[in-house]
């Protein structure tokens, strides 16, 4: 079902790729693809729109074209903390493109742009080479960085390495930053060839080697919203915090059900309860309930325009910031245990096999009997502890039919291909100060599974009802990895003895049979970690194009609406389907022209928080691991570079061995290979490989933990206590004469006394750089 516009648009575009050689004149233009009455009237708006996508150029003789056609290319710039960049296309055709440092144009990470493609590229196999033309969007005008001060001159390093060069600060822009001070920086001149950026500093958080200030820096730096407005907050205080009585009626009434919650022991958002019975032919009657929160937050709210930025909920070690307030998400919405709720429920029979033979989608009235844990379900079905079944026995039945089921849907899942990763979660524990206290390392057991498959059937079947249908609707999809990807893994595995099928495409069974070959052996890591590294990003899409990890037809996000907002649209378009009154999408929200747009920056949000949590955690690792420095641990290697590699320990935790610290022989590296290796020596280091190293720097502030190798063979090097690699817990304090380990943590230990940023009525700057300056224009 596709708008006016949308027509016109692909009509536009294909008459320049398909029938035209050269770029028109817009009266040319609209006389060859004959406009109707309705797109005379948007034709500007949609030229406009199209040139600032960069999905047409004007040249300097005002004619129209495509970028293909012009060797150009549109697209995102990723760069690099060395200089360099990529170009990746905005229609994903075509390898990226090669941006040297000097042909950057002034643009940063991030940025839309048109490149020019000039040449293949020297850098790499396969590559194209260009150089920046034109900037489409800025996407950087917020920077946080640390304040500096160095001669003559102030400038903000940014935390975000990608930006690249450090940017000035004129006197005026200072404020009351002092040198060393993490700061929020404003950027008033873009940077060009042969000149920096240039900005002013809007705010100062603190020191910048306070862990507080650290994390806050971040939050700041992806763009994460910490408080909601006055206007949200007022609409949320409105809700009330009891189901009315209004809401309940024309609902199904399932509060006789010993409906459970399984989550996390500090899981504060519980937005899906579950409930099996064994029916008639040993077929399963599954119940997913979810909290409804489309009846809550209504199209066109405030409460509704603010998660739709959001796009998601952000879970760090120290602090959730979530997509809804809390009235929301751990109030009214929240399947807490013992209240009435409102749930948007799948009900599904299933048989032996793990085939849907029936289902219902339905608005429904729950009363959650019990909530669990992970933990508590854990000892209860795979510890078979007598005092937690018996605390759990009214139910423990419907505990032991989940776990069948499961074990049905899994194996169900697997034969037809579904791509299963067995990798652990690693978590930070933090105390009440947000100070890092542990690092605890979750193997998934059959509590997860319970949970993770009963989710993925229902997601399965609501996208399959609506899918049917042939109307827009939101999809999880996971495209088909590239076939030069999968021809470098065949590489990689031909030299371990495993060939992939052979097929002209992979499907995902293939991949997974080879799961299945190496599990258990030496290979298995190296290969798990290469093959999870060639497969897309999964994203939001308006069109079902299914899911190659879990070999789905079908697959969508219902199940999470509270902290997901993709999750409130499928709500909500299942709503209009089903003629739901309260709670439906609106006109706008079912068109297609909207759920492209709405799909896309609920995917961009996603990923933006994803790296958020990552460089969060990353943070909390490296603040928990600098009590240890000077220890020694066994890890693997995780990564491969030609400036070194990345040793991941046991506990999760990763850091870097320079190529220059590993001193007995030179090393070349083999990127497809995944290893460098050593040309006199022979030594090789791989993907994969244990080893042992030593800790011998912690920097939280840069995310980085720096090793050395260990050398068993050289007894006389100094050591420091070998620690068990599971560390998980902190130890309790030595004293400094114990190890080489305590000695070295008690000279870091102390730090100087934290200088106070500025506060009250402005004064005039006492940083030293300024009276430099002074001092220099008055002898001048």
């Amino acid at each position: 079902m596709k708008t006016g516009k949308k027509k016109l648009e692909e009509k536009i575009l294909r008459y320049l790729k398909e029938r035209e050689s050269r770029p028109l004149s817009e009266k040319k233009l609209k006389d060859a693809i004959r406009l109707g009455a309705e797109e005379q009237e948007f034709w500007v708006e949609l030229i406009d729109r199209l040139l600032k996508e960069g999905k047409l150029i004007r040249t300097r003789s005002n004619l129209l074209g495509v970028p293909e056609q012009m060797n150009l290319v549109a697209g995102r710039l990723s760069a690099s903390a060395k200089g360099f960049g990529f170009v990746i296309p905005d229609d994903e055709v075509g390898n990226d493109v090669f941006i040297p440092p000097a042909d950057l144009g002034g643009a940063m990470d991030g940025d839309r742009v048109i490149c020019r493609v000039n040449r293949s590229s020297s850098f790499r196999r396969k590559g194209r080479e260009g150089e920046i033309i034109r900037i489409l969007e800025r996407v950087h005008t917020h920077v946080v960085g640390t304040f500096s001060i160095a001669g003559a001159y102030g400038f903000v390093t940014p935390d975000e390495k990608k930006l690249g060069l450090d940017i000035f600060v004129p006197e005026k822009g200072v404020g009351f930053a002092a040198h060393g001070d993490k700061v929020i920086l404003e950027i008033i001149r873009w940077p060009e060839k042969g000149r920096s950026a240039e900005g002013v500093i809007i705010d100062v958080l603190g020191r910048a080697d306070d862990p507080k200030v650290a994390m806050e820096s971040i939050i700041f730096q992806y763009g994460i919203a910490q408080n909601f407005s006055a206007a949200v907050l007022d609409e949320a205080e409105q809700v009330p915090q009891e189901v009315p009585e209004q809401a309940k009626k024309g609902r199904h009434d399932l509060r006789h059900q010993p409906i459970v919650t399984i989550d996390g022991e500090d899981a504060r958002d519980l937005d899906d309860g579950v409930y099996v019975e064994k029916i008639g032919n040993g077929e399963y009657l599954l119940g997913v309930h979810i909290a409804d929160v489309s009846y809550y937050v209504r199209p066109g709210s405030e409460l509704d325009k603010e998660s739709y930025e959001r796009g998601t909920s952000v879970y760090f070690p120290d602090r959730v910031i979530p997509m809804l307030p809390k009235e929301i998400s751990n109030g009214i919405c929240s399947l807490n245990a013992g209240v009435d709720r409102l749930a948007f429920s799948c009900e599904m029979v299933i048989d032996k096999k793990g085939k849907v033979k029936s289902f219902e989608i339905f608005p429904a009235l729950i009363r959650v009997a019990r909530r669990l844990s992970y933990t508590q379900v854990r000892r209860a079905l795979v510890d078979s502890e007598e005092a937690i079944q018996k605390e759990l026995a009214d139910f423990m039945p419907m505990l032991h039919l989940m776990a069948e089921l499961c074990e049905i849907l899994k194996t169900k899942r697997l034969r037809r291909g579904a791509i299963d990763f067995d990798f652990p979660e690693v978590k930070v524990k933090v105390d009440e100060k947000g100070k890092a206290i542990g690092i605890v390392k979750r193997e998934r057991n059959l509590a997860e599974s319970i949970i993770e498959e009963f989710m993925l059937v229902a997601n399965e079947t609501v996208a399959q009802y609506m899918d049917e249908r042939k109307i827009p609707f939101v999809y999880r999809v996971h495209d088909k990895p590239s076939s030069e990807k999968m021809t470098e893994f065949d590489e990689l595995l031909h030299g371990f003895g495993h060939r992939l099928s052979g097929k002209a495409e992979i499907q995902p069974k293939d991949l997974q049979e080879i799961l299945v070959k190496v599990k258990g052996e030496p290979e298995e890591r190296l290969l798990s970690t290469v093959m999870l590294r060639s497969l897309k990003q999964a994203v939001y899409q308006a069109e079902n194009s299914g899911h190659f990890g879990l070999a789905a037809e079908y697959y969508t996000h219902f199940t999470s609406p509270i902290r997901r907002y993709p999750d409130l649209m499928v709500h909500r378009l299942l709503k209009s389907q089903l003629s739901i009154k309260a709670g439906e999408a609106t006109k706008q929200e079912k068109s297609l022209e909207y759920l492209a747009k709405a799909t896309k920056h609920a995917s961009e949000q996603e990923r933006n928080a994803a790296q958020a949590e990552r460089e969060a955690t990353d943070l909390k690792k490296v603040e928990y691991m600098t009590q240890f420095v000077g220890d020694e641990f066994d890890g693997f290697i995780s990564g491969v570079t030609a400036f070194g590699i990345f040793v991941e320990l046991e506990n999760g935790v990763e850091g870097l061995v320079r190529i220059s610290q590993i001193n007995d022989d030179y090393y070349q590296y083999f990127e497809r290979e995944w290893r460098l290796i050593g040309q006199r020596t022979g030594r090789q280091f791989r993907l994969g490989d244990s080893l042992k190293v030593r800790l011998i720097k912690a920097a939280p502030e840069e995310r980085q933990l720096n090793f050395e190798l260990v050398d068993d063979e050289k007894k006389e090097r100094p050591k420091g206590r070998i620690i068990s690699s599971a560390v998980s817990e902190r130890p309790k304090k030595k004293s400094a004469s114990k190890s080489q380990g305590a000695m070295q943590r008690s000279k870091t230990g102390t730090s100087a006394p934290k200088e106070k940023s500025g506060s009250g009525k402005k004064k005039k700057s006492k940083n030293p750089f300024w009276k430099t300056l002074k001092k220099k224009s008055k002898k001048s």
